[in-house]
């Protein structure tokens, strides 16, 4: 996939991620991301069903999407991998980075609820 792609999605305010239950029924969630070098990093909650269906399947689709989820682009196919505590916390950095206030203080939020170990970082390749 191309680099401009990549781009495009990642400097996007909200990617939708649509991931398949057990049954291939898909499951869209618009989540923040961030620009990982050849990826595109996502954070969410270590517990939630986002995670268990990656876990369970990496084939996702991808695309640009405003607050509610609404597609406002093309849907990709992409693969998806649950990350390790060390990119988790890179990407809580370029999440606060890029999202400004609202970004610090909705991670801050999650780690006072959560601690570190409540929420986990998804790697996405196109």
């Amino acid at each position: 996939m191309d680099d401009a792609l990549r781009d495009r999605l990642g400097a996007g305010k909200y990617l939708l991620v649509t991931s398949y239950r057990k049954n291939g029924t898909p499951v869209a969630t618009p989540v923040w991301v961030v620009r990982d070098g050849d990826a595109l990093g996502v954070w969410t909650v270590a517990d939630s069903w986002k995670v268990k269906r990656i876990r369970a399947r990496a084939d996702v689709l991808v695309g640009p999407c405003d607050v509610r989820g609404n597609p406002t682009g093309d849907q990709v196919p992409a693969t998806a991998e649950v990350c390790d505590p060390a990119t988790t916390a890179r990407y809580r950095k370029l999440l606060a980075r890029k999202y400004g206030v609202l970004g610090r203080l909705t991670l801050l939020g999650s780690r006072l609820r959560r601690g570190t170990d409540g929420t986990v970082g998804i790697r996405i390749t196109l």
